[in-house]
């Protein structure tokens, strides 16, 4: 498996930020799937209309665009119900085009830009209500590569990352970009121990090898993700015949689970978008705030 985001939350605690901070993002890979051990899978609930009943309410995207890009995709990839506090956009290969005035665009007023984070063709945004520039603080970006090359689709290895405070709340996503294909899974492993080592205190049990312990996921629910004959929702029937695999995937994880209680809202592709091998992910994150006694 190779691209993916990830969500990292903490309340009220100070961020280290070492060499190479990572933690809330996206993943898209290629040809298998992420080995779960340390992972837990949990339940889509529905309820949520992005009222008051949460602190803060997240939308989350991971898509490998596979060099191109269309407005009216990015438009779809945002879609009409904007309701949500934060929207984070982890993309992989994407083309050298302005993707964050495009995503801007797309979004008309309802959001201003907080923070991106890029790295040849894996690219992270961070957007938020248009007065969320007064709620947030000490946004921070890294990068860290591991591989890959440019080309006419650019398929750069390793990941970015955000780190910002939003109403006190410190969070850090990530977009990350890994080897493909079945027979790469212990490289995939080494990378993504390799970008969490030396990271911030959250992540210090990645060392121990457990580099997903602690981290939730929705249930798998929507069709394998990845891959598709460009400009159709038909699995690939080229002479390689690769077969179809869940390759982008967004896992989420809070340290304080007692302060913090994050709950999944959807978690499905986008299977409306047609111009990547790909299928985009999105998942909308819920986060409240346990009230002091």
């Amino acid at each position: 498996m190779g691209n993916f985001s990830s969500i990292h939350a903490a309340k009220g605690r100070r961020f280290k930020l070492r060499r190479k901070p990572i933690q809330l993002g996206s993943l898209d890979s290629h040809g298998t799937t992420m080995s779960h051990e340390g992972i837990t899978t949990v339940r889509v609930d529905n309820r949520c209309d992005f009222s008051s009943f949460s602190d803060l309410c997240i939308c989350v995207v991971t898509w490998n665009m596979n060099g191109q890009v269309t407005y009216e995709d990015l438009a779809e990839l945002v879609g009409n119900n904007r309701k949500f506090d934060l929207l984070v956009v982890g993309l992989q290969e994407v083309p050298r085009k302005n993707i964050s005035r495009l995503l801007q665009a797309a979004l008309l007023d309802s959001h201003i830009l907080l923070g991106k984070s890029i790295m040849q063709s894996i690219h992270l945004y961070v957007f938020g209500l248009k007065d969320s520039d007064l709620f947030t603080k000490e946004v921070k970006i890294d990068k860290s590569p591991v591989g890959g090359f440019g080309g006419l689709i650019r398929r750069k290895k390793g990941a970015v990352a955000i780190r910002l405070n939003y109403k006190g709340i410190t969070m850090v996503f990530i977009s990350c970009h890994l080897s493909a294909h079945a027979q790469n899974v212990e490289k995939r492993n080494s990378e993504f121990r390799n970008l969490l080592t030396n990271n911030d205190q959250l992540l210090q049990e990645a060392e121990r090898g457990q580099i997903f312990e602690g981290y939730s996921e929705g249930t798998l629910t929507f069709k394998p993700t990845y891959k598709y004959n460009i400009g159709s929702s038909n699995y690939d029937t080229s002479y390689k015949v690769r077969m179809p695999s869940w390759t982008d995937r967004i896992l989420f994880k809070t340290q304080d689970t007692e302060e913090i209680h994050a709950t999944l809202h959807s978690y499905d592709a986008m299977d409306d978008i047609h111009s990547s091998d790909h299928k985009p992910v999105k998942a909308h994150i819920c986060l409240k705030l346990s009230k002091p006694s």
